[in-house]
């Protein structure tokens, strides 16, 4: 891999070491039922230095957040990271751009006076629910996602804003990209997938407690990318967007890293 592309990736994943919480929560994300035992998650946090006491401690915490539920030696997802886990499995199978019949969706802030918190509050649902900014306080997307996708993220947009749906525009392809960042999306993906891809090809030498534990931070840095894909329709995409490769690429390279990580003496 070029070192422009090993260096994007190192931005990507992030140089600052992973918290407890956020390295028991991943594995339950990416794990295929959202459960697994105390024995596995004190295992995968034991990758990055993190104690067995240490785990423990955090999943008490996150089960007392209401993050987790704990069952018979096992935790599952709760709450909002149960949601997102919901946004992460949607995330990684779509195949193709939805339908759309060329309307737009618009969300308007309605509110007389909102504090910071409630700012920040409805910038992080507008872009759970995939729509840009297109000045302050309007939100905007084709029309081509469920209306009712992400309850708790509507919901704040429904405290806040006026909504109105089958609306038209006429908003030029150059602003298109700019507002949905579709330039810098397809630049990280095509960065992310020969990164993948670059481990799939090593094989079994990925099998170290080092490249096991790269492998886990890539392929939170995947699902993070992935989430944010605008998801449009194809008619505002260009010919080689990289959305349907870079999760057929991150299906392989998901598959492989748990055979690892179940073996990882192989």
């Amino acid at each position: 891999m070029p070192a422009t592309s090993r260096s994007r990736v190192g931005e990507l994943i992030g140089n600052r070491p992973l918290s407890a919480r956020s390295v028991l929560a991943s594995a339950l994300l990416g794990a295929d039922h959202a459960r697994l035992t105390v024995a596995e998650l004190v295992a995968v946090a034991a990758l990055f230095g993190i104690s067995a006491g240490a785990a423990r401690t955090c999943l008490w915490r996150m089960v007392c957040n209401g993050e987790l539920t704990g069952d018979s030696g096992s935790y599952a997802l709760a709450g909002r990271l149960l949601e997102r886990r919901r946004r992460v499995d949607e995330a990684s199978a779509i195949d193709g751009p939805p339908s759309w019949d060329g309307t737009w969706e618009l969300a308007i802030v309605s509110l007389e006076r909102r504090s910071a918190a409630d700012r920040l509050e409805l910038r992080k649902a507008a872009l759970a629910l995939h729509l840009a900014e297109l000045r302050e306080g309007v939100w905007i997307r084709p029309d081509n996602l469920d209306p009712q996708r992400v309850p708790t993220s509507r919901a704040v947009l429904d405290r806040q804003c006026t909504h109105f749906h089958s609306a038209a525009t006429d908003i030029a392809a150059d602003k298109m990209r700019s507002l949905f960042s579709l330039d810098e999306w397809t630049a990280d993906a095509r960065v992310l997938i020969e990164a993948m891809d670059t481990q799939l090809n090593l094989g079994r030498g990925a099998g170290s407690a080092e490249g096991i534990a790269y492998e886990f931070a890539l392929s939170i840095a995947v699902v993070r990318h992935l989430q944010l894909d605008p998801l449009l329709p194809v008619e505002l995409l260009s010919d080689h967007w990289p959305g349907r490769t870079l999760r057929g690429t991150y299906r392989r390279f998901d598959s492989a890293f748990k055979r690892r990580l179940a073996a990882p003496s192989d």
